[in-house]
This record gives structure tokens, C-alpha cells and sequence, in this order.
């Protein structure tokens, strides 16, 4: 039995639809990635250019990705089998990969770990599941409290209908929002924070 307060809640996250997240949010081009037999992602900030890189772990491998871009970067179809899955790390972490070789990456997803759920200037990410297995992202600026219409102060912008949801996540930076599923990376990215004003 579920209380009437949480039908409510769950008729809410039914009918709200897939809305483009928004200002400064935008997609990063090819946003959706195909990544077959997808395991866990982790960020990583790239040593020369400063912005996030997002490492993807797979059953094909290990994968790094530009946030800002979407280009992969690097690329590890043969990664070593004592570190080629988080799960051998007590910190959930494989090694790093082109320009953050060697340096531990930790890896939310399939093996456990999380990403960020919030940002330093207030935005939250939740996970929610009114019709489980199929999860929701939903993105406000709100702290969670998803009051109101979708589209005001909360965005349901992703629906994991069709593979199973690994991790959802914001980068340390705030700067970038990830997605992964079973089959797929999706990127959101915005401008840089300045921190403390």
C-alpha cells in the first residue's frame, strides 16, 4: 500500500514529460553516445585545458570523452584485467587513460559508487522510479522539492525506458551532467563556475 501523498507524487513524475534542460544547460553535441555493455563512468579534469573529462568503462573497454565536445579522446580496448572493472580498487577507481594516464579515476555505476547530486550554486539531480525499472532523471533548482509544473523549477530530462540506468551524476566542477545506461552516455555541459561569489 502506498499513501495518497505518494500517488500523488508518483502521478506527478508519470505525466511529466522529457523537457530539454535549460538555461545554460545544453547538450553536448551527439549528446547521446552508443556504448554497448556499459559498466560505470567517472570525471576526471583534463591537465591542460582545465575542463571535465568524462572515463567510461565497458565490457569493450575503457573510453575517455571530452564533456565540453563529446569527442572521445582516448580510447583502451584492452585495458589490463586486474584494473579493467572498478569493482578490483577498494575505491571503485580504474586508471586514467591519454592525457590522465595512470592517474585513478573513480567509477560510479554497475559495481556501486555515485556521482555529485548537486552542484556549489544549487542545482540537484535526482533519480526517481514511479514505474520501476524505468528511471527518470529529473534536474531542478528547487533542492529536490519538485513543486509545481514540470518545466519551472524542475525538468524531467532523461527516461531510462529502455536499458537500465548505471549512474547520473554531476561532474566536481558542476560544469557537466552525465547519464549512462547499459547502452548509452548522455552529456550536458554549461559555462564555468566562479566559485565563491
Amino acid at each position: 500500500m502506498i499513501t495518497e501523498y505518494q500517488q500523488r507524487l508518483r502521478e506527478r513524475y508519470v505525466a511529466a514529460p522529457v523537457l530539454p534542460a535549460p538555461e545554460p544547460w545544453r547538450p553536448v553535441p551527439d549528446r547521446r553516445t552508443p556504448i554497448g555493455g556499459l559498466l560505470g563512468i567517472g570525471f576526471a579534469v583534463h591537465p591542460d585545458r582545465g575542463h571535465d573529462l568524462v572515463m567510461v568503462v565497458s565490457s569493450a573497454g575503457h573510453g575517455l570523452f571530452d564533456a565540453v565536445t563529446g569527442e572521445r579522446i582516448a580510447r583502451d580496448r584492452d585495458p589490463d584485467f586486474d584494473t579493467s572493472t572498478p569493482d578490483a580498487h577498494p575505491d571503485l577507481a580504474c586508471p586514467g587513460l591519454g592525457p590522465i594516464a595512470g592517474a585513478p579515476v573513480r567509477i560510479a555505476g554497475l559495481f556501486g559508487g555515485g556521482l555529485h547530486r548537486t552542484t556549489p550554486d544549487g542545482w540537484t539531480l535526482d533519480v526517481v522510479s514511479p514505474e520501476w525499472p524505468r528511471d527518470r532523471v529529473v534536474l531542478s533548482v528547487d533542492g529536490g522539492a519538485h513543486e509545481g509544473p514540470p518545466g519551472g523549477s524542475w525538468w524531467h530530462v532523461f527516461h531510462s525506458d529502455y536499458s537500465e540506468l548505471r549512474a547520473a551524476g554531476f561532474s566536481p566542477s558542476g560544469r557537466t551532467l552525465a547519464v549512462a545506461t547499459s547502452s548509452d552516455l548522455t552529456l550536458w555541459t554549461r559555462p564555468g563556475l566562479e566559485f565563491g561569489d
